[in-house]
């Protein structure tokens, strides 16, 4: 479910992001929606291409630790809460580890 959401809502927090850059800009600066499409187009396309290659990898870190953490529960709430504690510290290290290593590949091969 995860490798089908992500890049779902990535797509989608793109567009909003997008919307909300267009909005700010032409009631704060005056610029017209045709100028911000334009000048944001060819930096879109590049940023929606990384994110939604970036997307999978982070669904499946986020999966596997969530997984993992979750076959430790035992009968609490208390080892509940711990282990959800624990996996959303490792999703986040995890997800800051990938997006990393990304950055470092697309420097790499300078996209």
């Amino acid at each position: 479910a995860l490798l089908i959401a992500l890049p779902l809502l990535t797509v989608l927090v793109d567009i909003a992001a997008l919307a909300g850059g267009a909005l700010l800009l032409k009631f704060y600066v005056g610029m017209p929606f045709e100028v911000f499409f334009d000048r944001a187009q060819l930096a879109y396309m590049s940023t929606l291409l990384a994110g939604l290659i970036k997307a999978p990898f982070m669904a499946v870190a986020i999966g596997v630790v969530a997984v993992s953490e979750g076959f430790k529960v035992r009968g609490s709430a208390e080892s509940l809460g711990r282990h959800t504690t624990t996996a959303v510290v490792k999703g986040i290290f995890l997800v800051l580890a990938v997006d990393c290593f990304f950055a470092l590949f697309f420097a790499a091969i300078q996209f």
